[in-house]
């Protein structure tokens, strides 16, 4: 396909501060929303996978566009985007949230964090960085017109996750701060084993325990080196990134969400403040607020099924033989060894314990409705 290989040609990826290291550790590079990142080094995916569910491992999240919001205003300027209540968050709390369009579609998913520090530090996905940053730009221009006191600034920082049930063991060894008081979805600035100005968010894209450190570039090799030095520890890629946010029920945006589908639709209701719902103040809250009570014709849902993997666009089949949906993320899992998936499903169809089928190589395969997280969740909340 010649227009394939001149855009390619016309775009080169991009490369991370840690492209070098992950070369030199045996990284298998891919190209993922315009970056070379690693899909997995010497060990294979599944090995990746379990020792991230039983011990620990490092993703670096580099090409993720990380952002503060400076100004006394900043508050104001972000829920102008988002479905969040962010004015509630508590000192250095963060949740996940959505910048939704005026049709109610999800423009992307992305955690926003309240800091004491007088901004707001945003991660939004790689993949969305281009359109993210034009939203924010454009509507930080609208505000500033208004006479509102807000900033934006974009930052140039490596981003590091530490997932799996070990984190805490590893990573209290490197730091003063007492990481038991640092619960699920909470932040703090520490120096991590000698490297300081980081900051140490508890989230992960794992349904494990973890936490993304945002470290400056000079450091950030000697930061994963010192980790490393750990036994405990490996380096994971985007191949058991995928399979392990997967059976933690986790969307990908671009897959499982886009701009064409609703936070109602997506079963992300839960991250649309109870403020916001009734005021009715964040774009897009016209189309969705009605659909949380009227019901929406499709809906997200797990599946799992056995035999031959389940992939992206693999047809779902009702009872009949009649098409009522389709998937959006589908693979092996190496906990449960069967085949997980995600989709969407005629509403009719969407009740757990539900039997469907999936269409895989012109075969109609059995497949069960299943609820999310397919595997437990380990997220920790401090008892």
């Amino acid at each position: 396909n010649t227009d394939l290989i001149s855009t390619l040609s016309m775009a080169p990826l991009k490369q991370t501060v840690l492209y070098d290291f992950h070369r030199s550790q045996g990284g298998k590079m891919v190209g993922f929303a315009g970056w070379s990142m690693p899909v997995q080094y010497k060990d294979s995916h599944i090995a990746s996978h379990m020792h991230t569910r039983e011990h620990c491992s490092i993703f670096d999240v580099s090409h993720m566009l990380q952002s503060k919001v400076h100004g006394k205003d900043r508050i104001k300027f972000m829920e102008s985007m988002v479905v969040a209540d962010i004015a509630e968050l508590q000192d250095n709390q963060g949740t996940l949230t959505l910048f939704t369009n005026e049709k109610g579609g999800i423009i992307d998913d992305l955690i926003v964090t309240k800091t004491d520090q007088n901004y707001l530090y945003v991660v939004s996905n790689a993949g969305c960085a281009d359109k993210d940053s034009a939203l924010m730009k454009s509507r930080l221009a609208e505000f500033k017109a208004a006479g509102a006191d807000v900033d934006l600034e974009f930052l140039d920082q490596a981003l590091i996750a530490v997932q799996g049930p070990s984190m805490a063991r590893v990573l209290q060894s490197g730091m003063k701060e007492d990481l038991s008081k640092l619960t699920f979805m909470t932040s703090a600035l520490a120096t991590v084993f000698g490297v300081p100005d980081c900051r140490v968010t508890r989230c992960g894209y794992t349904g494990e325990d973890g936490v993304e450190i945002s470290v400056p570039l000079s450091r950030v090799v000697e930061l994963t080196e010192k980790l490393l030095a750990n036994s405990e520890v490996r380096l994971a890629g985007l191949g058991a990134r995928d399979s392990l946010r997967l059976e933690a029920g986790l969307c990908l945006y671009g897959n499982d969400i886009d701009d064409t589908t609703t936070p109602v639709e997506a079963t992300l209701v839960w991250t649309i403040g109870k403020r916001r719902r009734q005021a009715r103040d964040f774009p897009g809250a016209d189309v969705i607020v009605p659909l949380i009570k009227a019901k929406t014709a499709r809906k997200r849902v797990g599946l799992v099924s056995t035999g031959p993997p389940v992939r992206p666009h693999t047809p779902i089949l009702g009872p009949d033989g009649k098409v009522i949906g389709e998937v959006t993320s589908g693979c092996p899992s190496p906990c449960m060894k069967k085949n997980v998936a995600m989709g969407y499903v005629e509403a009719a169809f969407a009740k757990n314990g539900t039997a469907v089928q999936v269409e895989v190589r012109k075969k109609a395969v059995p497949a069960v409705i299943s609820k999310m997280p397919f595997v437990p969740t380990n997220y920790y909340s401090g008892n």
